[in-house]
């Protein structure tokens, strides 16, 4: 690895997996896209910062899919708090310079590489 997608999106990981808040506001964008159990939409930052330290998620990367120069899907492990064991999710993460700006998890990888080609063909015809 080493390009600008998978540096971000392992910085990404590093700072949720670490709880880290101050990184995490910093390894977004302004706004983010979010899409998850609870919902979709922009979300700033702080507000970000915020899901990471109440949902208490680990999300350790499995397998990377690079989609684009901007859209990598990544399979991984979850885990919450209170969690009996990791559960299998696939996240859609678009990175815009060197942060992301949309983490669109999913159920599972066959469903994010189907979001993922869909929003790589969008972004080509615009």
């Amino acid at each position: 690895m080493g390009s600008a997608l998978e540096d971000a999106v392992n910085r990404w990981h590093a700072t949720v997996n670490e709880g880290d808040l101050a990184r995490a506001k910093e390894a977004v964008s302004d706004p983010v896209v979010v899409l998850g159990p609870k919902g979709a939409g922009p979300i700033s930052p702080e507000q970000f910062a915020g899901w990471v330290d109440r949902s208490g998620i680990t999300l350790v990367p499995r397998a990377w899919h690079p989609i684009s120069d901007r859209l990598m899907v990544v399979e991984e492990d979850a885990t919450w708090p209170g969690s009996t064991g990791p559960a299998c999710v696939a996240t859609v993460f678009r990175v815009t310079g060197r942060k992301v700006s949309a983490v669109l998890r999913l159920p599972d990888l066959t469903s994010a590489l189907e979001l993922a080609h869909l929003c790589r063909e969008l972004a080509a015809t615009e």
